[in-house]
């Protein structure tokens, strides 16, 4: 799983107990899901089909860094199915763990779902080239 992004917890984020506001963490999760969907299939014409089980951990506070962890769980025709795991930064502590986030490639025009051309083994090798181009890959 590859660590992609981080936000900070502001007090705008939060909820009545002075922690991050789970919504707001499920609005994080499917902006930053979406994100790496579109750059593993190369369309931003994705929509999220599907969130499958929501796994809360522990609480992020005021101030606090949070990273966003992203990695291909299957590939379909349409679909791409990945796996978020959010975390705190500095503790690397579990905060949240959302898995099977479906999205699907639709026609901008019908928005209906269309074949993307990808497989589980082109993406991965399509990112141990990406890798290769950030000096990130031994």
């Amino acid at each position: 799983m590859r660590f992609l992004s981080r936000r900070l917890v502001m007090p705008n984020d939060l909820n009545y107990a002075n922690a991050l506001f789970g919504g707001r963490a499920l609005e994080w999760i499917d902006e930053e899901a979406a994100i790496y969907a579109i750059c593993q299939l190369e369309s931003n014409y994705l929509v999220t089909k599907h969130i499958g089980e929501i796994s809360f951990e522990s609480p992020a506070m005021q101030g606090d860094v949070v990273e966003f962890g992203l990695a291909t769980k299957s590939v379909g025709r349409t679909s791409i199915t990945v796996t978020c795991l959010v975390r705190n930064k500095a503790t690397k502590k579990t905060i949240c763990l959302a898995d099977d986030i479906v999205f699907v490639r639709v026609d901008p025009e019908t928005r209906q779902p269309v074949p993307h051309g990808k497989s589980l083994e082109i993406l991965e090798a399509q990112t141990k080239e990406e890798l290769k181009t950030l000096n990130m890959l031994d």
